[in-house]
């Protein structure tokens, strides 16, 4: 078996010395005859390229083309220029070098660099009809129980304790406002009661900015319980839903007057003790807006508590999201009854704004190409066609960053084993092309649900127009769901990871797709079924091995709540009793 080269080609022995005949008469034709006049081309670009060779092996030539050499081979790499290798007959091999601009005819690009998804599907689909209604299913089987390290939260005590702890006089009133969907907006009320609590100042419940991208014009409590946030954190971080009447009176009941602090991204506790402090006791009031990320990852440990309370403890949806989030989560396990009430979701991320954003392509053509264009414009007015700026699909698709189409998650999980037996939860916006590209997901998973399916028209009327409400719907059934897969990354997976490795004993139960990986497969329209299905249930395995991974450094513990958020059990065993006791 060959590997696969980089640059499309693979290598051949040298060709017979009877053969050499023949080969020059066949390079003629290719090169479209020419007589005279081609020969000496010809001849004057051998020579060219034997001087330029010849050049780069002397000493002071090295140092001359040594950067012509690496553009030419970055070129060669992103996609510019491509070597094909062209059959020719009686076995003879044609090498040609050209502009893929004008060549589309004959290029053989760069392996997992085209999207030749639905070819792979033909061909898998008959092996996967074959499998269906398997006996084992790897719903039932996914997570290796013996990998589980035996996790636990240990700020939730600091909830349940009753009676009320009084709190040193506050410094002042800190204002911030949350911009971003769902989960950008969690980050900030976190980051903010964290700041609260380091400079012992009283939050004022945080205003969400109005995003042109979200349009969705809710408010704190009508995302999030603002009784229980206030009572979760009455320990430890004063809050209050609004400035008391006698402080706004000294800003003219405008706040608007209070003085904004920009902050910059990824500030350290110092800063905020340094510069911010120093103004909330000079003001009484300070706003911070945007504050989207302006807190350091790494933090003292009190500080990081505190993010971790806000975080896992004292946000929770509002009163209707609850309500209906339980209903669908109820109906999803209820539907999942051949598999114990278990069921898959996914975070499909194919909506327009995303395919366009990512400047991949897919199988539309021109249409696309033309969609993609005026998607980009609208949302981003300029940015894809600034100086410079070079969009490389096929790069961007070998280097894993083009966001998965439901046919590819689809095969992904038949491939790792999920039968058709298995239901599965859609999370995601509205799906680019939905009738094309939803139909043969539906046909490799039957029992397949979004919220659209899942709750009525009536339950849902509250919740249209608010992307953030509905956001938390999906991200509520994907919490309570045996296996949720990411497929793009964002904000979204990266919170419902920490959430699932807080709630289910420090393994997150994801899929995090190799995506590299699997450019190169969905690009292998010869693959055979076994070595597919091999390559899945491996990437399955990875997933299951990386289920406890810790908290880095510079990670977030949004993501990976181990071990400043949750305490690792140790089993004590003697002859008369068995104890568990938390580290």
């Amino acid at each position: 078996m060959h590997g696969y080269s980089r640059l499309g080609m693979s290598s051949s022995p040298p060709t017979s010395p009877r053969f050499r005949h023949g080969r020059n008469k066949l390079s003629a034709a290719v090169s479209g005859g020419g007589g005279g006049r081609s020969s000496k081309k010809k001849n004057l670009v051998e020579r060219v390229v034997f001087v330029l060779v010849s050049a780069v092996f002397r000493r002071r030539g090295v140092l001359l083309f040594a950067p012509l050499l690496y553009i030419s081979g970055m070129l060669l790499y992103m996609g510019s220029l491509g070597f094909d290798v062209v059959n020719l007959k009686q076995s003879v091999v044609g090498v040609v070098v050209h502009n893929s601009k004008y060549s589309k005819r004959f290029s053989t690009a760069t392996p997992g660099s085209v999207y030749r998804s639905p070819q792979v599907f033909e061909k898998l689909w008959p092996f996967m009809e074959r499998e269906s209604n398997g006996s084992v299913n790897a719903l039932l089987t996914a997570w290796n129980s013996t990998v589980h390290q035996g996790w636990k939260p240990c700020v939730d005590q600091s909830i349940s304790k009753t009676g009320y702890s009084e709190l040193p006089k506050s410094n002042g009133f800190l204002i911030i406002e949350a911009n971003g969907g769902l989960n950008q907006q969690r980050l900030s009320i976190c980051d903010a009661v964290a700041v609260a609590g380091l400079l012992n100042a009283t939050l004022v419940i945080p205003i969400f900015h109005l995003n042109s991208v979200w349009r969705d014009s809710s408010k704190f409590g009508d995302i999030f319980d603002e009784d229980f946030f206030i009572y979760a954190l009455r320990n430890h971080v004063n809050v209050v839903r609004e400035l008391p009447e006698d402080t706004l009176q000294q800003f003219d009941n405008n706040i608007s007057k209070i003085v904004n602090l920009r902050v910059k991204g990824w500030s350290s506790p110092t800063y905020y003790l340094q510069k911010v402090l120093p103004k909330l006791l000079q003001m009484g009031a300070v706003r911070i807006a945007p504050f989207s990320n302006r807190l350091a990852q790494e933090v003292p440990s009190n500080v990081q508590w505190l993010r971790c309370l806000a975080n896992y403890e004292a946000l929770r949806f509002s009163g209707p999201i609850r309500k209906l989030a339980e209903n669908m989560v109820d109906r999803m396990v209820k539907n999942s009854s051949q598999s114990g009430g278990k069921y898959v979701s996914v975070h499909l991320r194919f909506e327009e704004d995303m395919v366009a954003f990512s400047c991949c392509e897919y199988d539309g053509g021109e249409e696309e190409k033309h969609e993609m264009d005026i998607a980009r414009e609208r949302s981003w007015r300029g940015k894809f066609r600034r100086r410079g700026r070079v969009i490389r699909p096929g790069a961007n698709r070998v280097d894993g960053k083009c966001p998965l189409t439901p046919l590819e998650v689809g095969m992904m999980l038949r491939g790792m084993g999920f039968d058709n037996n298995t239901s599965v939860y859609v999370a995601a916006g509205k799906i680019y092309k939905a009738e094309k590209y939803m139909a043969p997901l539906k046909q490799m998973f039957p029992r397949l649900e979004t919220k659209d399916t899942l709750a009525t028209p009536e339950e849902l009327a509250p919740f249209k127009g608010h992307s953030s409400r509905l956001a938390a719907l999906d991200y509520t059934v994907c919490l309570h769901s045996e296996v949720f897969v990411t497929t793009q990354g964002g904000n979204f997976p990266h919170f419902l990871m920490g959430h699932r490795h807080y709630f289910y004993g420090g393994h997150s139960k994801t899929i995090k797709p190799d995506k590299r990986k699997l450019a190169l497969l969905f690009d292998s329209p010869y693959i055979r079924w076994e070595d597919f299905s091999r390559q899945m249930q491996d990437m399955l395995r990875h997933s299951d091995h990386k289920g406890n991974e810790l908290k880095k450094p510079s990670g977030s513990l949004y993501t990976f709540p181990m071990p400043d958020c949750m305490c690792k059990q140790a089993e004590e065993r003697n002859e008369n009793s068995n104890t568990t006791r938390l580290v």
